[in-house]
């Protein structure tokens, strides 16, 4: 198989020719474990593309204090005040557009990513020959997160609790923003489109799931709708004790989920997705596991869980992101395991 057909099939639920690989190049994790972790992410390789011009980060020295410790504020495109502590990893929103929902009369999205056009005619060309030979994804973005970013965590939650109409406008205006993103996505022919809201506690899903399903649920339906129609794959990542959820993920037509997998009995988990029709993509315990265990615990770790969720027979795939903090023989263990399952 290519690496396309590969993953294709891992989505339908067929049996692929091999374990199928997902690489993120964290440039988190290349900075701090530089080459060696490098040499070992294109002895991999991966079905999502090529890696083979991949090269170490170099941030700039300006984004260092005095003392050597990284230290960065910038704002995005949707006028969110970021504080960066750690080179390539998330930051922490300082400000919020929308605090004030006097300002939500003139707020405006970021414009969406063009449809015609240099740009969109230089999209279209790359996505087509990642297809070639690779599974192509597209970014299609949030909406709970990108509410609290703007809004603020507490009022965001007691709005959406209590249903206001401000809160009503500023999900329909993501929303809106969304799907012209999702347009850009289907007019390059992406095989799938990711979304990402991390709906869950470490216990249970942040709302009741009654309010889940009336405020959340019809919006990600008219996203999702012309993306079904269309035929093209529908990944959604969600951190947290989201259990509960599942059946509504796949009435929506989601094929593939990314879970906080160390919160889920594994074997309950894999019997449930399949159940639904769920493919998981598998991301190793980047806590407990990567950054306090040992090697050998790697490598017990992952055919195990490999075998709970019956990858061999499609339904999954295995996702590889090296963050700051791991030990390195704990990394090396997880590609050098990646390498030898996948043949």
């Amino acid at each position: 198989m290519l690496p396309r057909e590969r993953v294709m099939a891992a989505v339908e639920f067929r049996r692929p020719d091999r374990i199928p690989v997902q690489i993120h190049s964290s440039s988190a994790g290349l900075y701090e474990h530089g080459q060696k972790l490098l040499d070992l992410m294109l002895e991999c390789g991966h079905d999502f593309g090529d890696l083979s011009g991949l090269k170490l980060p170099q941030p700039p020295p300006e984004e260092f204090d005095a003392d050597g410790k990284y230290h960065v504020i910038k704002t995005d495109e949707w006028g969110v005040k970021w504080e960066y502590l750690i080179y390539g990893i998330w930051g922490h929103d300082l400000t919020h557009p929308l605090a004030d929902l006097a300002t939500l009369a003139t707020y405006k999205a970021p414009p969406p990513p063009a449809l015609s056009g240099p740009g969109w005619e230089a999209a279209k060309v790359s996505a087509a020959q990642h297809r070639q030979q690779y599974f192509n994804v597209a970014w299609a973005g949030d909406l709970w997160e990108r509410m609290h970013f703007l809004r603020g965590y507490e009022d965001t939650l007691v709005d959406i609790m209590s249903d206001t109409p401000e809160i009503n406008r500023i999900a329909d205006l993501i929303t809106e923003r969304n799907a012209r993103v999702i347009e850009h996505g289907l007019s390059i022919n992406a095989d799938a489109i990711c979304f990402g809201d991390d709906f869950g506690t470490q216990q249970a899903p942040i709302f009741p799931p009654d309010v889940w399903r009336r405020f959340f649920k019809p919006r990600y339906a008219r996203l999702f709708e012309p993306i079904r129609r269309a035929g093209t794959k529908i990944f959604f990542h969600s951190c947290g004790q989201i259990l509960p959820l599942l059946e509504d993920f796949a009435e929506l037509g989601v094929n593939a989920i990314w879970p906080q997998l160390p919160l889920f009995d594994q074997r309950e988990l894999a019997r449930r997705c399949r159940e639904l029709r769920l493919a998981v993509q598998l991301h190793p315990d980047r806590g407990e596991l990567m950054q306090r265990r040992t090697a050998q615990d790697v490598r017990d770790y992952i055919p195990r869980l490999l075998e709970n969720f019956d990858t061999a027979a499609g339904g999954s795939w295995l996702y590889l992101e090296i963050d700051p903090g791991f030990k390195w023989e704990c990394a090396e263990a997880l590609y050098e395991t990646a390498i030898a399952l996948r043949g």
